[in-house]
């Protein structure tokens, strides 16, 4: 990925139950294409990662949720992993914050479970979405158009299935955000 995102902050909103993969490649490829990607979550220290069903490592995290503000990040990552998305869509806090960046008109991008946060933000309604097979029928009971495809690119909105999707998804975040930025350098 040839793209140089000259600095731009990304927030990977987690907790404890996150797929590994999910977050750690999403936050690799933004690194290597020249963002600051921050990983947010409720509580401070570490946070659990999981591969499918064992426990993977531990991710350091940089701000706490209290401390973050959607203003301050470009875009939004949610990785899945079945106990994270479930989690955070309880915590009203992690709601607003999700909700902020589609107000905002910024990206987000969510794979396998994450869209389940997106559902309790309210913001699936109209969005042409995949995610995890087990939430087909929550999308489209929350007024998105569920589909089967390795990544969805819809409006500001990207979404991927499972982790074997994860090249197609990095390339589309960071193909998205380096649009944004190609934008905002030819207005100012």
């Amino acid at each position: 990925m040839a793209e140089n995102l000259n600095g731009m902050r990304v927030a990977i909103l987690a907790t404890d139950g996150f797929e590994q993969s999910e977050l750690l490649e999403p936050k690799r490829a933004l690194e290597e294409a020249g963002a600051k990607p921050e990983v947010i979550s409720p509580k401070s220290g570490e946070i659990q990662g999981m591969q499918h069903d064992e426990k993977g490592q531990k991710v350091t995290v940089d701000r706490t949720l209290a401390e973050a503000r959607p203003t301050e990040y470009e875009a939004l990552v949610l990785p899945g992993g079945v106990a994270n998305p479930d989690k955070l869509r309880t915590i009203p806090e992690a709601v607003a914050f999700v909700r902020a960046f589609f107000e905002a008109d910024k990206p987000v991008a969510a794979i396998c479970h994450g869209p389940w946060t997106v559902i309790e933000a309210d913001q699936a309604r109209g969005h042409e979405m995949t995610s995890w097979p087990s939430l087909k029928t929550d999308l489209r009971n929350a007024g998105a158009n569920w589909v089967d495809r390795e990544v969805v690119a819809d409006r500001n909105l990207i979404t991927s299935r499972k982790p074997d999707d994860l090249p197609a998804f990095n390339r589309k975040l960071i193909e998205l955000l380096a649009q944004r930025g190609r934008r905002r350098a030819a207005a100012e």
